[in-house]
């Protein structure tokens, strides 16, 4: 291994009015009090997990540099900063645009500023970083395209906002830049340190890739004003491959597909935003409405994940164990990503027989709230329409002061993005 406004007509406003709108609401802001009490760092970097008081023991160092738990930094609680401080954006941004608080400006300022920290903890040009350590720079040497993109995206959003100041967007802009430039360098995979040098690429012929590789250069257009990247953006549209000789165009018209595993909506969601941002972006007709199309089928499909939240019981009391470290029990030195891909998988084997509670939040937490948020990025105000109530139901089930992981985040950016639908 990983929005804006709805058009709507006043009869179509008023039939997405919240069915259960206090109970909904209140779940909502409880998620958003519990990621900012909890699993956010001192760098305005969220944390995978800890405890109910918000204590975590991060990776020293020592064990980030000899890759510990694994070089991948999988199961530690710095595995997704990146990914998850890109993708809250979304969550951010909406909820500023809606209350412009101060406290909520700070918090958007905050996530963006963990996202450019990422960018700057390497000595290898184009390094997205899952995290930091101790000292707030040692990390782990692999990122990966389900890290970069939203990383992307996050920084994205916060450039297209009012908020960000004119010394913001040239920040933002310089890293953008820089960070693409080296992926397309690498043939559009990720730069990673020695002796990994890469992991994982935009580059392929699936529906993922294709909307990422195609999302990077339109927002690099959109950021720089630079030609080229339009006409690399073009030119990227007509090119087919894959199993089905499908044009990219053709890929992110047919929507997010799932294919490692029965269903994989947190790591494809990126991929689901990035269209969006295509959406947003393209002023060509036939373009746009192929987004719209690819839209749509995403959030049909992930539709079909939100009732899995109703497996996942608030009363259960199942062990998680916040000591990671057992794991580096299995530990040894890993100089390939297959190396170090063998021994995670090999780790979270064993590691979730002392953990029963983690396969429970990332099965029936984690994949249906991104799911949610999937549903919420579609285009068309009739598919919100038909799956708001499964939304809402979905967003009211859980208790987020019980949830060890920050794997909720996601009904957050749902329930702003019905917000901004309903009103």
């Amino acid at each position: 291994m990983n929005r804006r406004a709805f058009i709507l007509s006043t009869l179509a406003a008023s039939a997405f009015r919240p069915l259960h709108a206090a109970d909904t609401s209140t779940a909502a802001e409880q998620a958003h009090t519990e990621i900012w009490r909890r699993f956010m760092d001192e760098y305005g970097i969220m944390i995978d997990f800890v405890d109910m008081e918000g204590k975590v023991s991060l990776p020293t160092p020592e064990e980030c540099k000899e890759g510990k738990p694994n070089a991948l930094g999988w199961w530690a609680p710095i595995e997704n900063g990146a990914m998850f401080n890109g993708l809250y954006m979304d969550a951010a941004m909406h909820r500023w645009k809606r209350t412009k608080a101060d406290a909520d400006a700070v918090k958007a300022r905050k996530l963006m500023e963990g996202l450019i920290l990422l960018n700057s903890i390497s000595e290898v040009k184009g390094f997205v970083g899952r995290g930091v350590s101790t000292d707030g720079k040692s990390h782990y040497p692999m990122g990966s395209n389900d890290q970069t993109m939203p990383w992307f995206l996050g920084l994205w959003r916060y450039w297209e906002s009012d908020l960000a100041t004119a010394a913001e967007k040239q920040r933002i802009a310089k890293h953008i830049t820089e960070t693409a430039e080296e992926i397309v360098k690498l043939d559009w995979k990720m730069p990673a340190e020695p002796p990994f040098n890469t992991r994982g690429t935009f580059n392929g012929f699936h529906f993922e890739e294709a909307a990422r590789m195609l999302f990077t250069m339109k927002i690099l257009h959109r950021v720089t004003g630079d030609a080229k990247w339009q006409t690399l953006y073009t030119a990227e549209l007509a090119k087919r491959g894959g199993d089905h000789n499908l044009s990219k165009q053709e890929l992110c018209a047919g929507g997010m597909k799932f294919f490692y595993a029965k269903t994989h909506n947190w790591t494809s969601c990126a991929a689901v935003g990035a269209l969006r941002g295509l959406w947003e972006l393209e002023t060509d007709a036939t373009l746009k409405a192929d987004y719209a199309k690819g839209l749509t089928l995403s959030s049909n499909l992930a539709a079909e994940s939100l009732s899995l939240s109703e497996q996942f019981d608030n009363a259960d009391t199942s062990p998680f164990e916040m000591n990671w470290r057992v794991m580096n029990a299995e530990w040894k030195p890993q100089q390939t990503e297959h190396e170090s891909v063998a021994l995670a998988q090999a780790q979270l084997r064993n590691f979730v027989k002392v953990a029963p509670r983690r396969p429970k939040e990332t099965a029936f937490v984690r994949e249906p709230t991104a799911a949610a948020w999937i549903v919420t990025l579609a285009s068309d105000a009739a598919v919100l329409k038909q799956h708001r109530p499964a939304l809402e139901k979905l967003i009211a089930h859980y208790d987020y002061t019980k949830l060890y992981y920050s794997q909720f985040f996601w009904v957050e950016m749902a329930w702003e993005r019905l917000l901004l639908a309903g009103q």
